[in-house]
């Protein structure tokens, strides 16, 4: 307390003086409109210079929320768009593969689009294997067609793949035509050069020639009439008198196969009842033997 009198009555001077200053502003600024006005400005100035440092100032520390949020939304449109990608990719999956099938085949057959998962091309008989089985709506006997045209039949299914006979297998017989024609054989592959088959039984009042487009007859309830499947390259040896035989360049190159569609013939019950009937034609029931 003693030091606190001490250093006022040292000072007394100084706080007269600052008592005399402040008087003299108050009479000053309230009586004289140029120096009032003068002096809100100033303090308004002043004012909004604190004011903007302590928005900066507060705006610095709110930062932290302000990123925090914007990564969020960030990480939630990058979810968007991934997704937006996968459905995007699936739909263009579906177009190359299935939209001249389907606008030649009419409404008699639908197609599951499927991943290619295994593939051979230099087997003695041939077999790709497919991500998509049963529960997918694959069955077996169906049409196989990639971006270019036949792949395969569909011969073993499983709940979530399937198998295919390749077209490039021994087993396959695949009913074919020349387009320009009409004439129909049947196509084989004879186990050497995977891009090469041979259209046989063709009828030798056909005129052929290099270049000529082989597709689908229609014959058979697994495929479309007029899918691509190839272009005849030359005369292979003939069969017979009656028939020959064409060298066919395969319109599918099997060593770059990914995506493929496995064609559903809606008809194909009925169809395959109709065949039945055809190897019994009296069409009544078969008396079994007691």
């Amino acid at each position: 307390m003693n030091n606190l009198l001490q250093f006022l009555v040292k000072h007394i001077p100084w706080f007269v003086f600052i008592i005399y200053v402040i008087i003299s502003c108050v009479l000053l600024f309230s009586n004289n409109p140029f120096q009032q006005s003068v002096y809100l400005s100033s303090a308004n100035g002043i004012s909004a210079t604190v004011y903007e440092g302590y928005s900066g100032v507060s705006s610095y520390f709110g930062l932290k929320s302000v990123n925090e949020d914007l990564q969020a939304r960030n990480t939630a449109l990058e979810l968007e768009v991934a997704q937006l990608k996968k459905a995007i990719h699936n739909y263009q999956l579906q177009i190359p593969d299935t939209s001249g099938i389907l606008a030649r085949s009419g409404r008699n057959f639908s197609y599951v689009v499927a991943n290619v998962i295994s593939n051979s091309v230099a087997q003695p008989a041939n077999f790709i294997t497919i991500d998509r089985g049963s529960d997918d709506g694959i069955v077996p006997e169906m049409g196989v067609v990639g971006h270019n045209g036949v792949v395969g039949i569909v011969n073993v299914v499983g709940k979530h793949s399937a198998r295919i006979i390749s077209l490039i297998n021994p087993y396959t017989r695949l009913s074919c035509k020349v387009k320009k024609n009409s004439k129909f054989g049947t196509l084989i592959w004879n186990g050497e050069d995977y891009r090469y088959a041979t259209l046989t039984e063709l009828p030798r009042d056909g005129r052929y020639a290099k270049g000529d487009s082989v597709v689908t007859s229609g014959y058979s309830s697994l495929f479309p009439e007029d899918i691509m499947v190839g272009v005849i390259v030359g005369e292979d040896k003939a069969m017979s008198s009656n028939f020959m035989a064409m060298k066919v360049k395969l319109s599918t190159d099997f060593s770059q196969l990914k995506n493929v569609s496995a064609l559903n013939n809606k008809m194909r019950v009925e169809l395959k009842a109709l065949e039945t009937k055809d190897n019994n034609p009296s069409g009544t029931k078969k008396e079994e033997k007691k």
